[in-house]
């Protein structure tokens, strides 16, 4: 199979950015969607050409590292599948396929595909850690947890940080990453202690970052490749309600978690 390849290309962060489009070299439609872009790569270093530049890692659906839009739709066609996991058998051949980076004011891009994501990094630096002793695995799958918030603990637990909840949001909201990663420790006994503070230090850095306020459109989790739910964001402002509770009465609710 053979596709035509509408790809946004930017210089860097400073320059003017515009879509050019590349025909690809006779396809295998069992390749993924990355190892397709491998493919034109070489074909454009052969020529000469400056290859498309975009974000790859562990390419098994881990690290969340493959943020692309693809023909509008973050990560591809498929519901629950990162970039990484996308095949080429998803399209028909001759398609013309528009691929994107991630588009946000807290994601700058850097180079064509490539966007700096460094802003979720800062988010979990504010308030993504436990501070107490847990001692040895033995020591702390002694604590009794109940089922229900185990499983809601993993489910948050899955979340990768690729972003993808921001690109399809209309405001740029990254309410459910941080919902995921606020939850799965605030479920947990050794997250506890610092519960409250945790959920205030990190929306507060959320919308220090530049995120869009939340308006439940539900378009995060509908691409989501790890389908986290949008109760974690409900579960997250109750959480910060009480936390502006316990702190100073004048404050009021930020524009994320409004």
């Amino acid at each position: 199979m053979k596709v035509s390849l509408k790809v946004w290309r930017q210089k860097n962060a400073n320059a003017a950015g515009e879509f050019k489009t590349y025909a690809s070299p006779e396809l295998n439609p069992n390749m993924s969607f990355l190892e397709m872009l491998d493919v034109v790569n070489e074909e454009l270093s052969n020529r000469g050409e400056d290859p498309i530049a975009f974000d790859h890692d562990c390419r098994e659906g881990i690290c969340g590292t493959c943020s692309l839009v693809i023909d509008g739709k973050p990560h591809g066609p498929h519901k629950g599948v990162a970039t990484c996991q996308t095949y080429m058998r998803s399209f028909s051949n001759g398609d013309q396929i528009v691929i994107e980076p991630w588009r946000a004011k807290a994601f700058p891009i850097v180079k064509d595909l490539v966007c700096d994501r460094k802003s979720f990094d800062r988010i979990q630096q504010a308030g993504g850690f436990i501070s107490v002793r847990t001692g040895s695995a033995p020591d702390a799958n002694s604590i009794p947890v109940p089922k229900e918030n185990a499983d809601l603990a993993m489910d948050a637990a899955q979340c990768i940080g690729c972003g993808a909840c921001v690109a399809a949001c209309k405001n740029a909201s990254a309410m459910l990453f941080v919902s995921a990663k606020v939850s799965h420790l605030g479920l947990m006994p050794q997250g506890q202690p610092e519960r409250y503070k945790r959920v205030k230090a990190m929306v507060d850095q959320m919308d220090t970052e530049g995120f869009g306020a939340c308006t439940v459109t539900g378009s995060c989790e509908a691409v989501c490749p790890k389908e986290i739910s949008l109760d974690f964001i409900a579960r997250m402002n109750r959480d910060y309600a009480v936390a502006l509770i316990q702190g100073d009465p004048k404050q009021v609710v930020g524009g994320g978690a409004g």
